[in-house]
């Protein structure tokens, strides 16, 4: 009779905890399915107004003219330009820093920097601009000149935010690596560094590259780091030493006080975002597939 009774017990509760993952899968669901329709009704009847191609394509943003001028290609090159610094400075270093990690650091010495990456994960987006601000605007200017909001500080600034997601997730791809691949490279008579780096490491390279897409995610995502050491100048690139502003930013300074069709305006850069991450994470499928 007890066995009878745990019996039931176990199976209401493995019915349970099914009917709790269901309706947390369920909101989940629908929580991004109502975040795309809000931002797609409402923005798509201001690019429709606009234009499309006058919206994407614009090159002046001027919404307190008469009349108003929403042209956000400005910011899309800022945003592109931005990640591009932020993927060149900070994936190699992320990279790097994974492989010693996983095979070369001292356990002594990993047991400081492992928690060290994990804190770096856990600082506030603020915090990082203040670090931009008070430390990188200065030492830009010094080093290359203008004002320091600048292209070279934002993608400086952005490829430190995207470390712990790279080192973290490369790390954990790499130790994946069944231990026979590291094994029979040596037994063939290659170094540790070789078997590494040849044998270990592209047999990780879909993790790796797993992290450095979420790495591009959180890079073109970040709004409040690079909003304090951009410039914030809604223009067109004009060098690397010139302040820009990207999608993130011009939502952010400018939808408190928006009405009307510059709200809608925002609201569509939004929807140009969002594109932007389907289309990140589209590639990374399709680069996963062929991988496999």
């Amino acid at each position: 009779m007890n066995k009878v009774g745990i019996n039931m017990k176990s199976k209401f509760l493995e019915k349970l905890m099914e009917i709790v993952f269901f309706i947390s899968a369920c909101v989940s669901i629908i929580s991004v399915i109502l975040i795309c329709f809000f931002i797609f009704v409402n923005g798509f009847p201001a690019i429709a107004e606009i234009g499309v191609f006058k919206f994407l394509l614009g090159k002046d943003w001027s919404p307190s003219n008469v009349p108003p001028s929403f042209g956000i290609f400005p910011m899309i090159l800022g945003s592109l330009y931005v990640t591009a610094g932020a993927i060149i400075i900070g994936v190699p270093i992320g990279v790097l820093t994974a492989i010693y990690l996983a095979k070369f650091c001292p356990k002594k010495l990993y047991n400081f920097l492992k928690p060290a990456v994990n804190l770096m994960a856990g600082i506030p987006s603020i915090v990082y601009g203040f670090f931009g601000l008070v430390v990188l605007v200065p030492l830009s200017k010094n080093i290359f000149g203008g004002n320091g909001y600048s292209i070279i500080t934002a993608s400086f600034l952005l490829g430190v935010m995207i470390l712990p997601t790279i080192i973290s997730l490369s790390e954990a791809a790499i130790r994946a690596v069944p231990r026979s691949y590291y094994e029979g490279s040596v037994a063939l008579g290659a170094t540790h560094e070789y078997s590494t780096i040849f044998a270990v490491v592209p047999a990780a390279k879909s993790g790796i590259i797993a992290s450095i897409i979420l790495g591009i995610g959180r890079a073109i995502g970040e709004t409040i780091a690079v909003v304090m050491v951009a410039g914030n100048q809604a223009r067109m690139p004009a060098g690397l030493t010139k302040g820009i502003r990207t999608l993130t930013a011009n939502i952010v300074i400018e939808m408190g006080y928006a009405a009307e069709l510059h709200r809608g305006a925002l609201i569509g850069t939004g929807v140009v975002l969002f594109v932007f991450i389907l289309l990140i994470n589209g590639i990374f499928s399709v680069v996963k597939r062929r991988m496999a």
